[in-house]
């Protein structure tokens, strides 16, 4: 009698031909995603101090820069350099340049910037941007399309107007702005120098003089007044002889000064006011000048 026949065995899977395959292929897969996982970068860009965070395969700054979407213009900086190979986590920044117009001091110059306010584009141009008076807010926004900018340094100036001398910082950008906030009042004909509308530059000397109508015959211009003046006083515009009592470069007494126009006391005036001055006296007098200067005045004729 015959046995029963044996059910056939079941298939074991990893003894089929196939399993060799399939094991290699799920591998590859593997290693590929594994690989991908290496070469895919995460790189923040920021413009203009705005993070961007882009991810992708790109292997150097420009590439990156491409990915996302920024297009760099002349003057553009960009940190690290657009050659330069990124790696996973790398930071690149871009500064775009942006024109300024700047005017310093009456002075107009253009140039490219790429700070994002005023107070690091002065910065970054070597100007302080606490010392002097500026046509925007220093915490402003300097746009992309640019922007044109005034600045007017803090400067030492010194004004003489009669017996006034003062020393003085300034912003101001005239001649005349500096006399109104030194409250100097300009009285009708006074001559002031340099004039009213020049731009006062650091170390400027204004002087303020009364007015000089008479003119000066030029045979006395042609007198030898810087000798005269340095036998009187040494040619000091500030002496003073208490005999008298004479005053200044030329000694005048007041009568004499006030009687050619002088204001004030003579000694309070610059130089070239008292010159002017004495040579309106040697004219008043009809070219005596033995009893103006009797033990100098020969002086004017060596």
């Amino acid at each position: 009698m015959r046995g029963r026949r044996r059910a056939p065995r079941p298939p074991i899977p990893w003894r089929s031909p196939w399993t060799p395959v399939v094991c290699l292929v799920g591998a590859l897969a593997v290693g590929a995603i594994v690989a991908v996982s290496f070469l895919v970068k995460d790189v923040t860009v920021v413009v203009d101090g705005r993070p961007v965070a882009v991810r992708g395969f790109a292997g150097s700054v420009r590439d990156v820069l491409d990915d996302a979407g920024v297009r760099l213009s002349f003057g553009d900086v960009v940190l690290p350099g657009t050659e330069e190979v990124v790696a996973d986590g790398s930071r690149i920044e871009v500064r775009r340049a942006r024109p300024l117009i700047l005017t310093l001091d009456g002075r107009t110059t253009k140039h490219l910037v790429t700070s994002t306010n005023v107070a690091d584009a002065l910065t970054e141009l070597d100007i302080s941007p606490a010392a002097g008076r500026i046509s925007a807010p220093r915490d402003g926004t300097v746009p992309l399309s640019g922007m044109s900018l005034t600045v007017y340094t803090r400067r030492k100036v010194y004004v003489v107007a009669g017996a006034t001398r003062r020393a003085s910082r300034t912003t101001a950008r005239t001649v005349r702005e500096v006399l109104r906030r030194n409250r100097i009042t300009l009285h009708r004909g006074y001559q002031v120098s340099p004039p009213l509308g020049s731009f006062p530059k650091d170390g400027t000397v204004i002087t303020v003089t009364p007015p000089r109508t008479t003119p000066v015959y030029p045979d006395v211009l042609r007198l030898n007044w810087r000798a005269l003046a340095a036998c009187e006083s040494g040619g000091n515009p500030q002496a003073y002889n208490a005999q008298g009592p004479y005053y200044g470069m030329y000694q005048f007494s007041l009568p004499m000064w006030k009687a050619v126009g002088g204001v004030d006391l003579p000694s309070a005036w610059p130089a070239e006011e008292q010159t002017y001055r004495a040579q309106l006296l040697y004219q008043h007098v009809q070219g005596r000048w033995q009893g103006q200067w009797p033990s100098c005045g020969a002086h004017l004729f060596g």
